[in-house]
């Protein structure tokens, strides 16, 4: 049984981490896997956006601590202990979440874009209780998703939130029925690959390379971005499709 399922459907990737036994955790053998396939989809340009989930009603435990050893032998390794949270993706990442999404599962969905939610779904770093540190990308995502305060809390306190309360901060920014998160993020996905790409794709990286520029420096970086799409003739394209009445009044066609 592999233990990272590949699927892809038209332009979307979907990658399963398919350990149900251990809740999914992501052990040394598994990493490597991770690593290899989201590396795979950042090089591949047929593939436009990727979404990672787990089986069997959880999203992933963290880093299987019966592999501990292996496992912190890659601290620092350039793509992080997980496989791929020290990855620059090229293209959008979704998480498809359901039941446990905690430690180092938490860290994993914290590198994508959007964080898709069944109902029951449960977050937190669990690890606090067992002296593991953050090594995925925790403690410098989460403030800026949530904010430093939520942050603070719920890496120092270690304690689980729903799903509820992980939309009401912002962790999450769409919930589902139960079993339902993976459709809602291929949909998601279609929607996105349905647009203009270059320019998508552009806002994106715009966004990604000005988060943490001072204000003039980030709107020069846009600018380039927006001149780069522009040249591209995305624009131009677009203005004829208006122009013949598709997109009108809030329509999405």
């Amino acid at each position: 049984m592999d233990e990272v399922i590949i699927n892809k459907k038209d332009r979307i990737t979907i990658v399963t981490i398919n350990r149900p036994n251990v809740r999914n955790a992501v052990n040394y053998k598994t990493s490597k896997m991770l690593e290899n396939a989201m590396e795979e989809f950042n090089s591949d340009n047929e593939q436009h956006v990727c979404i990672i989930t787990g089986n069997c009603g959880n999203f992933s435990s963290g880093a299987d601590l019966s592999d501990a050893e292996k496992m912190s032998g890659e601290v620092l390794n350039k793509n992080g202990p997980m496989g791929f949270t020290r990855m620059f993706f090229q293209k959008p990442l979704i998480a498809a979440i359901e039941g446990y999404c905690v430690a180092g599962g938490l860290e994993m969905a914290l590198s994508a874009d959007i964080r898709i939610s069944g109902k029951d779904a449960k977050f937190g770093f669990l690890e606090r209780r067992f002296g593991v540190p953050l090594i995925d990308g925790g403690t410098q995502r989460l403030p800026k998703i949530i904010g430093v305060g939520r942050a603070l809390d719920m890496i120092l306190t270690g304690k689980l939130i729903s799903a509820d309360e992980a939309y009401k901060i912002g962790l999450v920014n769409y919930i589902t029925d139960n079993g339902r998160a993976l459709e809602k993020a291929i949909e998601i996905a279609k929607i996105m690959d349905s647009y203009p790409w270059d320019t998508l794709i552009n806002d994106r990286l715009s966004l990604y390379n000005g988060l943490y520029e001072p204000l003039n420096k980030g709107l020069r970086i846009e600018a380039e971005f927006g001149k780069k799409t522009i040249d591209g003739g995305a624009v131009r394209d677009g203005a004829k499709k208006f122009i013949s009445g598709h997109g009108r009044h809030g329509k999405m066609d």
